[in-house]
């Protein structure tokens, strides 16, 4: 079966690509730009089983996303590409809305063109999958968990962003019946993970013996989803999602962002010590603008319905993720040297007159 993914070299992407190619044997075309959280090294996996190709391309162009999806005569269509670190679009949020909002926008009217020129049983089986973020519900306070019903309050440029898009993919499906089925997911974390967020930022500071920013009291909570357990969740949401409908993901697994750190810490410390503990490391920074205080997902309707369940809890994921980067500093260390350092982002920039 015959797969598109886009944002496939990144993050979330390339864990999606390498469970359909390398686990359920589907064939996939990869639409990634390549920006700075890409790397061909997330799918090369997928590459060398001869059923993965990359075709580096910009959502933004439609014209060339509509001749992609006719000559590839896909049978879905996941759509991961996004920019996505809230830092980076409270300090340029433009990117944000060119890809996330116009991006989204090229993909569904291509897709359009390519469903409706189908017949029969190819038509019927056409799925497109939007995949979104649990951001888009702004933050819950101490009790409470988001539904696919909770209304959306987004509070970043990227955020918004987001949820424009979903409101388009839900609109695409309503007035002109494409097929399409949209899911939120919590935060993500887990292998090839690029080292501006969290978690990977906060291992390989710790290795290098940096300082281990916390943003405010660290008392901010969000619940996290190993990344292998997300990519599994979209193979079922796209295979069998009811069309119309959205999907949470999540792993309930809610953490403060400072314990998040000192596990980490932790970890590190068991697997790989130091002189001195790595939480005196730790140091708490002005905190982000708009920061949400709280994110937790309810996946019941994922669980009920499609038969999902997380393999990981976050103990384990984590012992995993910090492995991982033991064993692949070949992969980091060149990221880290010439792409990202480790340096604050989302400091608002000046207005421009």
């Amino acid at each position: 079966m015959k797969m598109i993914v886009t944002g496939g070299a990144g993050f979330i992407g390339s864990a999606v690509v390498r469970h359909l190619v390398c686990d359920l044997g589907a064939d996939v075309a990869v639409i990634d730009k390549m920006t700075y959280a890409a790397n061909r090294a997330n799918i090369a996996a997928a590459e060398a089983t001869g059923r993965c190709k990359l075709l580096v391309e910009d959502i933004c162009n439609a014209a060339t996303m509509t001749e992609i999806i006719a000559a590839e005569k896909p049978v879905q269509v996941l759509h991961l590409a996004a920019e996505s670190h809230v830092d980076r679009s409270i300090s340029g949020p433009r990117d944000f809305i060119e890809t996330n909002v116009l991006g989204t926008y090229n993909l569904l009217e291509a897709s359009r063109a390519y469903w409706s020129g189908l017949a029969g049983g190819a038509k019927d089986k056409f799925r497109f999958l939007h995949v979104s973020t649990d951001e888009v519900y702004g933050s819950l306070g101490a009790e409470g968990l988001f539904t696919e019903g909770t209304p959306y309050d987004p509070s970043s440029p990227y955020s918004a962003s987001k949820a424009a898009s979903d409101h388009l993919a839900k609109a695409w499906h309503r007035t002109y019946g494409l097929p399409v089925v949209v899911s939120n997911c919590s935060n993500n974390y887990g292998p090839h993970h690029f080292p501006e967020k969290l978690i990977p930022l906060v291992i390989l500071n710790a290795l290098e013996g940096k300082p281990l920013p916390v943003y405010g009291k660290g008392d901010n909570i969000r619940d996290w989803l190993y990344v292998e357990d997300h990519a599994r969740a979209l193979a079922m949401i796209a295979a069998n999602g009811h069309l119309g409908e959205t999907y949470n993901v999540g792993g309930r697994n809610e953490r403060t962002n400072l314990q998040v750190v000192e596990a980490i810490c932790d970890v590190l410390d068991r697997l790989v010590p130091a002189n001195h503990p790595r939480r005196q490391l730790i140091t708490f920074v002005a905190d982000r603008p708009g920061h949400d205080q709280r994110y937790a997902i309810d996946a019941a309707k994922l669980e009920n319905e499609l038969g999902w369940r997380a393999e990981e809890n976050f103990e384990t994921g984590l012992e995993k993720t910090i492995q991982w980067y033991l064993d692949n500093e070949d992969w980091w260390r060149p990221l880290r040297k010439s792409v990202y350092s480790g340096e604050r982002l989302g400091l608002p920039a000046a207005v421009k007159a």
